[in-house]
């Protein structure tokens, strides 16, 4: 069958829920004050961003960090399967869960983290097979470095060792709930440039850990995305598309204001160097079975750059997906 054209992707649009952090989209000063009027009103948050999904077309989500979280969710509706239910009544459906506690362990060799890694990687597995979710992605943990900004600590066989057993260690908690682990690339950690990719992809148990490719984290780490994928065609189950200007080449201090540094880099779909088609032909190359998730880091407008972002894509994988 030759596809024209006029076709358009039939994959569904889905986007990370950090999308939607910026405070004054809430119309609140700072990141802490969203998180106070959370704990304050968990129902009107979670209400206001499934109603914006819905307006933006975007019928799949991936949950993460608070106030887009679990507990935040349970809060608001008060069980799974309530949650499921407004869901479904918005023809929403969660496909994945971030999962930070590796990313933020401060020594993963420590036997009293890694319980608790391990614990919450169970608390989470079974909260997203209860409302139907496919996939744990993961972060690693963050590299080292000096106040000057240089001095990063390298990541070698030593160091990677045993982030990748618990990470093994995860895949397999996840794996008992029909959960699978993803590892997500991240600007400034120990998996984020190619080499790092393919240290930990080959350390991790392909029966265990997959490969969820971030499209603008990796050129940040100076990297081709459509390469990648094509080196790890075998272990890619999800990705999140974001757009960036290229290879992040300043020197700064890994703290925890470096995700902000980053913010500039990245750029709305097409507006960055992302060959968004050849992506999305190599997606399809490797069977690719899922849909198209958007990562738009605190969008002062969401809608409005969602439904920006979508079109986009829609036309730019014409045909391919």
């Amino acid at each position: 069958m030759t596809v024209t054209d006029t076709a358009t992707t039939t994959r569904a649009f889905g986007v990370d829920l950090i999308t939607f952090f910026d405070p004054g989209f809430w119309g609140l000063g700072e990141r802490g004050d969203l998180q106070e009027f959370a704990r304050r009103e968990p129902r009107r948050v979670w209400d206001t961003m499934l109603g914006a999904l819905l307006e933006a077309g975007v019928s799949e989500l991936e949950m993460t960090f608070p106030p887009a979280d679990r507990l935040t969710a349970l809060a608001a509706y008060g069980s799974a399967e309530a949650f499921v239910a407004e869901l479904q009544r918005r023809e929403l459906h969660v496909v994945s869960g971030y999962f930070g506690d590796i990313e933020h362990a401060a020594d993963v060799t420590d036997p009293a983290t890694r319980a608790a890694i391990l614990e919450a990687a169970e608390a989470e597995s079974a909260f997203l097979a209860s409302i139907g979710a496919s996939f744990l992605v993961a972060g690693l943990p963050m590299r080292r470095n000096n106040e000057r900004g240089d001095g990063l600590a390298p990541v070698d066989l030593a160091t990677a060792a045993p982030i990748a057993d618990i990470a093994n260690e995860v895949g397999a908690v996840a794996q008992r709930h029909g959960i699978t682990l993803a590892l997500h690339p991240e600007s400034h950690s120990v998996f984020w440039t190619p080499r790092d990719v393919d240290l930990f992809l080959l350390l991790t148990d392909p029966f265990l850990v997959a490969f969820c490719p971030d499209t603008g984290h990796i050129v940040l780490g100076g990297g081709d995305p459509v390469q990648l994928v094509s080196r790890h065609r075998e272990r890619v189950v999800m990705a999140h598309w974001k757009d960036a200007t290229g290879p992040f080449r300043e020197h700064v201090l890994v703290d925890d204001q470096v995700f902000g540094r980053h913010k500039p880099y990245f750029r709305p779909a097409g507006e960055g160097v992302v060959d968004w088609r050849a992506f999305a032909a190599t997606l399809a190359g490797i069977g690719y079975e899922g849909g198209i998730l958007l990562e738009l880091d605190t969008a002062s407008d969401p809608v409005a750059q969602l439904v920006a972002a979508r079109e986009y894509l829609e036309h730019a994988t014409q045909g391919l997906l």
